[in-house]
C-alpha cells in the first residue's frame, strides 16, 4: 500500500509582527489575513512563520526564524527562555508589557463587554520582575524533554529531570537548573532532592506508564522569611521517604515547615489526599500591616506577595468602608481580604467553596483577634440566595475576587437581588470580569479602573473595578 505522501510544509516569510494577541501570541498580517505567531517574537521583528493551522479568516503559525529584531527587546535572564514556557515575555521589555496588559483590559472592557468607564488608571507595575513568587511546583520523571543543542551535542544524557512541563507535553519534563521565579533556597532544595533520589536509585515518575517513586515537589516561600517544602511520592516506601525527610532537614535549616504526601492518583493534585506533617510548624506565615496569615500546605494564597498587598489596598480604598457597613467577600479563599477589611466595616461575611479554606480562613481572623467575620463554605451559586441574605442580612458593600471563569450567571443574578450601594471586583481575567460587569450594569456603573501586574514576563494581568450603584 502507498504511504500517503505528506504535504511540505507552509512558510511564510518576512512578515513583520504588527503587536501582541491573546494567550502571549504576537499577530502579524499576510495578504490581507491575521497570522498569529508563537514563539520567541516581539512587535517590530521580521520573521518567517511555519503555519500549522489554517482557517478561512485566519491562520496559526510559529517563527523559525527572526530577520530583523525589534527594539521592543530585550536579553532574557533565564538560560531556559524558549524551551520552558513559564515566562514567555522575557525577551520584551517591561515597559512594553505593561502597555499591552493596559491595552488588553482595555480591550476586554470596551469590545469583549462595551462596558461604559471613565478611563484605565496607569497600571500597577511589580517592583520585582524576577524572583516575586512565592509558590512553585517541581516535577520529577523519567521522561526529560532534550533540547536540540542536547540532542546536537551527541552526549549520553540522563533521563531524569526535576523541572516544569514543556508547553503542550504532558509527558516531558524539561530539566531546570536554575530558575528565577522565586527566591532560594528554592532552587538548591529543587536540585538536592534530584541528586538524593539519583544516588539511591529511585524511579522517578513516569507520566506515560504513571508509575514510579520521586513525583514531585511543591516550595513555598513567605515574606517573613520561611519556607515550606512538600515532596509528593507515587509509592510507599516508608524507610526512603525518612531518609529524604532526616536529609532535608539536615542540610537546609532553612525549611520551617517540612510535609510529604503519598498520592498513587494519575494527576498531581493532594487537595483530597493525606498530607503528613514532618518537621516544623504545619504552616508558613504571610504579614501584612499589622495582619498575619497562616498558609498550610493546602492553602491559597495570592503567589506574588507584594502585589497581593497592592491588590488589597484597592479593594480596601474602592470598598469606601466607614465602620458601619455589611461586606460580603466572595470567593473569600484564605480570608485574607476579609480579614483585611474588617477592622473598617462592621461586619464580614466571607463565602468560598472549598471548605479547608474556609478553616483556614476562621483560623486567620482567630490568631488576629478579627471578631467580626463570619465564614460559610459552599457552591456560590447555590448558597447565596434570598433566604441567605434573609438570615445574615443583604451587604451594603461586596467584594468579589472569582476565578479566571467569572462568576456564574446565577450568581451575578444574586447580586443585582441584594444591590449592595458598591462592588469592587477582583479579577484575573479581564474577559470575564467585562461579562460580568456588562451584566452588572443594569444597576450599576463603573467609578474606576485599575490593573495591576501580579505576573511578569507572561501576558496575564489582574484589574480592580469599583461598581456604585445608580441613583
Amino acid at each position: 500500500m502507498r504511504k500517503k505522501q505528506q504535504k511540505p510544509p507552509v512558510i511564510l516569510e518576512n512578515l513583520r509582527v504588527e503587536d501582541f494577541a491573546a494567550e502571549g501570541k504576537c499577530l502579524a498580517r499576510h495578504e490581507g489575513q491575521v497570522v498569529f505567531i508563537e514563539g520567541e517574537v516581539a512587535p517590530g521583528d521580521v520573521v518567517d512563520v511555519r503555519i500549522f493551522k489554517t482557517k478561512s479568516n485566519f491562520k496559526e503559525g510559529r517563527a523559525v526564524a527572526v530577520h530583523s529584531f525589534s527594539p521592543l527587546r530585550q536579553t532574557p535572564a533565564c538560560q531556559h527562555f524558549g524551551t520552558c514556557g513559564g515566562c514567555k515575555w522575557q525577551h520584551v521589555q517591561y515597559e512594553t508589557q505593561l502597555d499591552f496588559k493596559t491595552r488588553q483590559v482595555t480591550d476586554s472592557l470596551e469590545r469583549i463587554g462595551k462596558v461604559s468607564h471613565p478611563g484605565i488608571r496607569p497600571i500597577i507595575g511589580s517592583s520585582r520582575q524576577y524572583e516575586y513568587r512565592n509558590k512553585l511546583e517541581f516535577t520529577y520523571s523519567a521522561n526529560r524533554w532534550y533540547t536540540d543543542q542536547e540532542i546536537a551535542s551527541g552526549d549520553t544524557l540522563n533521563r531524569r529531570a526535576a523541572g516544569f512541563h514543556v508547553p503542550k507535553r504532558f509527558d516531558r519534563i524539561l530539566d531546570i537548573q536554575h530558575c528565577h521565579l522565586q527566591p532560594e533556597p528554592s532552587n538548591a532544595i529543587r536540585l538536592a532532592v534530584k541528586q538524593f533520589g539519583e544516588s539511591r536509585g529511585w524511579s522517578f515518575y513516569d507520566f506515560i506508564q504513571h508509575g514510579g517513586f520521586l513525583r514531585n515537589v511543591v516550595i513555598r516561600t513567605s515574606s517573613t522569611g520561611q519556607v515550606m517544602v512538600i515532596v509528593q511520592f507515587g509509592e510507599s516506601q516508608p524507610e526512603e521517604i525518612q531518609a529524604l525527610m532526616d536529609y532535608l532537614q539536615e542540610n537546609f535549616p532553612a525549611i520551617t515547615s517540612l510535609h510529604y504526601v503519598v498520592n498513587t492518583k494519575l494527576n498531581d493534585t493532594f487537595q483530597d489526599q493525606e498530607i503528613i506533617h514532618v518537621g516544623g510548624t504545619p504552616f508558613i506565615e504571610e504579614r501584612m500591616e499589622n495582619l498575619t496569615f497562616r498558609v498550610g500546605p493546602k492553602s491559597f494564597y495570592q503567589t506574588n506577595s507584594d502585589q497581593a498587598y497592592v491588590l488589597y489596598q484597592l479593594a480596601r480604598e474602592y470598598a469606601q468602608l466607614t465602620g458601619t457597613e455589611l461586606v460580603y467577600d466572595l470567593y473569600t479563599g484564605t480570608g485574607t481580604i476579609a480579614n483585611f477589611v474588617a477592622h473598617q466595616a462592621a461586619r464580614v461575611v466571607g463565602i468560598e467553596y472549598v471548605e479547608a479554606s474556609v478553616a483556614d480562613a476562621r483560623v486567620n481572623s482567630e490568631i488576629n483577634g478579627v471578631e467580626n467575620t463570619s465564614f460559610f463554605a459552599g457552591d456560590m451559586k447555590k448558597l447565596l440566595t434570598a433566604s441567605f441574605f434573609e438570615i445574615h442580612g443583604k451587604p451594603d458593600v461586596i467584594i468579589t475576587d472569582p476565578p479566571r471563569a467569572g462568576m456564574d450567571p446565577d450568581v451575578v443574578e444574586a447580586i443585582l437581588g441584594a444591590a449592595p450601594q458598591r462592588i469592587v471586583y477582583v479579577s484575573c481575567n479581564p474577559a470575564t470580569q467585562a461579562r460580568d460587569v456588562a451584566a452588572l450594569a443594569a444597576l450599576y456603573d463603573v467609578k474606576a479602573v485599575q490593573p495591576v501586574d501580579m505576573f511578569p514576563h507572561t501576558h496575564h494581568v489582574e484589574n480592580v473595578m469599583w461598581l456604585e450603584k445608580r441613583a
